[in-house]
């Protein structure tokens, strides 16, 4: 691990440096991931959600462990830029994405026990890319709909269930085959 990685990691901590260190950061792509892997357990909450923007473009098989464990993180703007890390496939520089088994039970829970409004929005919109393949996802998005007390998360939940729009844009298209019968593709 080179020390140029960690100095630029421990800048994250520091507000006025924090947004150039990112992006020298960037500019090392893989090469920065051990220093980075190391600032997720950075006592600073900083240098933590700095770490999980990172991983947004740079994120490997290997550090998902990591990165699932910031969901538990204290501070809610990591747990936050960690669901986004999970969840958005327009950032990623590789092709590593999330695994439903061990992703889905974390995000459920957050959906159903996080206290932070943002964390349980963010864990909606993750939640919601298997809505189409989990009735245990649809259960969960319509009791938010129904009972979360965050007027906002109860709206985001309604996008995502049957009926709501983003559920319409995202649900498999039926095409008729031959012989007449339908199926989903």
């Amino acid at each position: 691990m080179s020390d140029q990685h960690r100095t630029l990691v421990s800048k994250l901590a520091i507000p006025h440096h924090a947004m150039g260190s990112y992006r020298a950061l960037l500019r090392c792509g893989l090469d920065a991931l051990p220093a980075v892997r190391e600032g997720l357990q950075h006592d600073n909450a900083d240098v933590r959600y700095w770490c999980c923007q990172f991983l947004d473009h740079f994120l490997m098989p290997e550090v998902m462990d990591d990165l699932l464990a910031m969901l538990d993180d204290p501070d809610n703007r990591v747990r936050c830029s960690a669901l986004h890390t999970l969840g958005c496939d327009r950032c990623k520089e590789g092709s590593c994405r999330p695994e439903e088994a061990k992703v889905l039970p974390r995000v459920i829970a957050l959906i159903g026990g996080d206290p932070d409004p943002h964390v349980r929005a963010h864990a909606i919109g993750l939640a919601g890319r298997w809505v189409h393949t989990s009735v245990d996802v649809e259960a969960v998005l319509l009791n938010a709909m129904k009972s979360d007390a965050s007027p906002a998360v109860r709206k985001k939940a309604s996008w995502l269930v049957p009926g709501g729009t983003i559920y319409q844009r995202t649900a498999p298209k039926v095409r008729k085959a031959a012989g007449g019968k339908y199926s989903t593709t």
